[in-house]
């Protein structure tokens, strides 16, 4: 599949509404323009992790690929759902799910059991998935908003939350902040 941009502005937008992927016309504050640009600005934030110091070579390349799932996941929030169309529209998948538990399951073998709930910080890397991982789940929280979704969307960016949570973890090398209750309770 091919995108071609010509020209990036086009004033259509200009009065509060824009295209959808279907070429229908809908509010900027539509429930799927809410969805897929949270889902957007989550990409946004993979770029800075990516160009964090000490984020790990492994983790660089799923990030890669995670950003390229997130197109996906855009295009799927950007068409509604329509079993009349013409043709058949990107459609995020079981199988890139499947692909985030196996990375998910890879990561958690080699980390230390949790004693208590993780504080977001630690390392420059670390910190920068915990962003992400509260991003995605804004994102997750919108795209349950939009009416006849597809639920692969939902699926997938809950278990990208849950690996970025992982991964966070794992870029904090064992030397992680922990919740301490009440520990500055009088």
């Amino acid at each position: 599949m091919t995108v071609n941009l010509t020209r990036i502005y086009t004033k259509l937008g200009d009065g509060g509404e824009t295209h959808l992927g279907d070429m229908s016309r809908v509010p900027k504050t539509h429930p799927r323009i809410e969805a897929y640009g949270d889902v957007d600005e989550l990409n946004s934030h993979i770029g800075v992790a990516l160009a964090t110091d000490g984020m790990p070579a492994a983790y660089c390349r799923w990030l890669r690929r995670i950003q390229n799932d997130l197109f996906d996941v855009g295009a799927d929030l950007s068409v509604p759902a329509d079993p009349q169309a013409a043709r058949e529209r990107l459609r995020v998948q079981p199988d890139q799910v499947t692909w985030l538990e196996g990375a998910c399951d890879e990561v958690n073998a080699t980390l230390k059991p949790l004693r208590s709930f993780v504080l977001p910080g630690g390392s420059a890397a670390a910190a920068q998935l915990h962003v992400c991982r509260t991003v995605c789940r804004r994102a997750e929280r919108r795209a349950l908003l939009v009416e006849d979704s597809n639920p692969e969307v939902v699926r997938y960016l809950n278990r990208l939350s849950d690996l970025l949570f992982i991964l966070s973890r794992g870029a904090n090398d064992g030397d992680e902040p922990l919740w301490e209750p009440g520990s500055s309770q009088g």
